[in-house]
């Protein structure tokens, strides 16, 4: 060992051991791998632990066992969710990821009593002195009748190593002289200097000492679950629970970490613990931009070292107030509880035990703290909308060229020749200046089956929306995509799978969802241009039923169409009639029109057909001017969504919005000559 294990707290690292598990299929067979509480009911661990033996069947039960944890009797649990990739099909540990090798365990009775660890809330972490410790087997006797892994015994091992190296955003590296046992990965990583844990055991290296560890912050990418999670862990600490007869916050209180507490102007462990209880009660937010740039004012205007991990929730933006490893000042904490409060009430909210905290804890501190934190006020731009209008319903304008809104950009491109159809895709964000290189992408392999483009987007969405959306502003997302396949509902598209109580799951319903055409990509051309720029003009919108009824389209019919008209169908648009009507709109240089996805009467045109008609009709008679027309269609599909109504002409209309004063770039993937 290189490192001394009396220099760590041995309090805290009982309370530790006291919360780490090993699992196993069943009390009788070999343990798999090593795990922790973080949360009541919830484990942590390593992806690669479990996939071996999930195998076909992820939500199989298996046993978790801890000497310290229900008496030492087995618990019954399920895998909650991994970062696996794709299938998630077992690969051996030293090929899968860091950044995809977690996963989270939840108890089936979630009322055992247990032990948590505290995990870090510091984004950043400098390195220093560790304290692993875990199971790992040891053979018992074995007997003729049971196989070898059935004789495996789970022991606890401990090892004291120093962290020194780190590899992109979650890696973590030990120094050569640590020795880690197999079927220690997913054990915990206490930071001796803080007494938090701070990473999570990968692998050792196989025949030499040292070995990998993940960041406690690739927790965030498990998006709203990260959310629910850390949540509960912060409201479990902020209990004082004493079921091991200690307390960590106590214990953490004496580390040099904690640096010197002989004043109200110092930031305590006491004091971190009630902020982020109080902080897990506050409505999450929901986006990054809020918690990164309250977080950036309360450290005076300073942005945080760059390389941090971006915030997702507000604990994380308390994580951003360390400098260089030090304690948090508490004239910056209480600056960022009192925005958070601010934040909140802009919304409507109030949050009143965080404002009540932090109003008693001003009075411990100088004149000069209760003088910034009380005259907080939010950063430009962060104000909710209601709050500045007094409105409830705001039209908000689609982007426009150069106003510097962002919107979210997903090109599917069918895979050549693929029966079938699969599709290629990428992701990227026009920030009102310029469309940057993608962010995400798949251009490789067999490409994705419509039916799995959801769950192959929904984190990579997740991610970039996360970057991009304003508070009570979410950005309008925009798929491109052939014509031939107009009639995917993209928004019916679930974003999340555990959407919150107060943010509808599906993406047509919480942004402004359009649809626009690949073959236009690069520079548009003058009919395009000039049409668009025509119906800009234009007084207001008119709907123009496409074909008209008991005519078979034409191209005359869309040429000839004054600027202001839009073209309506009560057909889908990607094959037979509708497909040809909708080809002669985009060549007569159309850049909105309507659709119904969801299919027509093979026998003519019913009364829902004139239903939609009338609507849409309606709907562009209210609209002044095209930018507000995706954001009305979005309210209307937002009352769908709260009264339930199936049949309502709108629940399958798609929108064509294809603005050419803001073109999809070019496609750089032209064919080449072969000898």
């Amino acid at each position: 060992m290189s490192e001394s294990e009396s220099d760590s707290d041995p309090l805290i690292g009982a309370l530790a051991r006291a919360a780490t598990v090993h699992f196993a299929l069943t009390e009788d067979t070999g343990m798999w791998g090593t795990g922790f509480f973080i949360a009541p009911g919830w484990v942590l661990t390593c992806a690669h632990v479990l996939a071996p033996h999930l195998r076909g069947d992820r939500t199989r039960p298996f046993h978790l066992i801890g000497s310290e944890v229900n008496g030492g009797e087995p618990l019954e649990a399920r895998l909650a969710c991994w970062l696996l990739d794709g299938d998630g099909e077992p690969r051996a540990e030293q090929r899968v990821p860091v950044e995809q090798d977690l996963a989270l365990v939840r108890l089936i009775e979630p009322d055992a009593e247990h032990e948590c660890v505290w995990l870090t809330d510091r984004t950043e972490y400098p390195g220093g002195r560790g304290i692993v410790q875990g199971y790992r087997p040891e053979q018992s006797p074995q007997s003729p009748e049971r196989s070898e892994a059935e004789t495996q015994r789970a022991v606890r091992w401990r090892a004291a190593a120093r962290i020194n190296g780190f590899d992109d955003d979650y890696g973590m590296r030990f120094r050569p002289e640590a020795e880690f046992p197999k079927g220690g990965s997913g054990s915990p990583v206490l930071d001796a200097h803080t007494g938090a844990v701070v990473g999570i055991l990968k692998s050792r290296r196989v025949g030499r000492d040292g070995g990998t560890a993940i960041a406690a912050t690739a927790l965030r990418r498990f998006g709203t679950t990260y959310q629910l999670v850390m949540a509960a862990h912060d409201r479990w600490h902020g209990h004082s629970p004493k079921v091991t007869g200690h307390n960590w916050i106590e214990r953490q209180h004496q580390l040099p970490g904690a640096g010197v507490h002989t004043s109200g102007d110092q930031w305590s462990p006491v004091d971190r613990r009630e902020a982020l209880s109080l902080l897990a009660a506050v409505h999450p937010p929901a986006s990054i931009r809020p918690v990164a740039e309250l977080a950036k004012k309360a450290r005076g205007g300073v942005p945080p070292p760059p390389g941090q991990l971006p915030p997702r929730i507000w604990r994380d933006g308390h994580g951003l107030l360390y400098e260089a490893g030090q304690p948090v000042a508490a004239i910056a904490a209480l600056h960022y509880l009192q925005l958070v409060v601010e934040y909140e009430r802009s919304r409507g909210a109030d949050p009143a035990p965080l404002a009540d905290w932090v109003a008693r804890r001003l009075m411990e501190v100088p004149r000069i703290v209760h003088t910034v934190v009380t005259q907080a006020t939010l950063p430009p731009g962060l104000v909710h909308p209601r709050a500045l209008s007094g409105q409830d319903r705001i039209v908000v304008p689609y982007p426009r060229p150069g106003d510097g809104s962002a919107v979210v950009i997903v090109e599917l491109e069918p895979v050549c020749d693929a029966r079938p159809t699969r599709f290629y895709w990428r992701i990227r964000v026009d920030d009102g200046h310029d469309v940057n290189e993608p962010l995400h992408e798949e251009q490789t392999g067999d490409g994705v089956p419509p039916e799995q483009l959801i769950q192959r987007l929904r984190g990579p969405l997740d991610e970039v929306f996360a970057s991009v959306d304003g508070p009570g502003a979410p950005a309008p997302l925009e798929v491109a995509l052939p014509a031939d396949h107009f009639d995917t509902a993209v928004h019916r598209w679930q974003l999340t799978e555990m959407a919150r109580l107060h943010h509808p799951a599906y993406v047509g319903v919480r942004r402004m969802v359009v649809l626009r055409d690949l073959a236009r990509r690069g520079e548009p051309d003058t009919v395009w241009a000039r049409r668009w720029e025509e119906m800009l003009a234009a007084d207001a919108l008119t709907a123009f039923r496409a074909p008209p009824q008991r005519q078979v389209p034409r191209p005359r019919h869309f040429e000839d169409l004054p600027p202001s008209a839009v073209p309506v169908l009560c057909r889908p648009a990607g094959r037979g009639v509708g497909r040809r009507a909708i080809g002669m709109a985009l060549r007569a240089g159309h850049g909105i029109a309507l659709w119904h996805t969801d299919g027509h009467s093979d026998h003519g045109c019913t009364e829902f057909c004139e239903d939609l008609y009338q609507g849409a009709a309606a709907l562009l008679a209210q609209t002044a001017g095209a930018g507000e027309l995706p954001d009305r269609l979005r309210r209307i599909r937002d009352d769908i969504s709260g009264s339930r109504n199936s049949g309502h002409w709108a629940e399958g209309v798609a929108i064509l919005y294809d603005d050419p004063g803001r073109p999809l770039p070019a496609d750089d993937s032209c064919p080449l000559d072969s000898p």
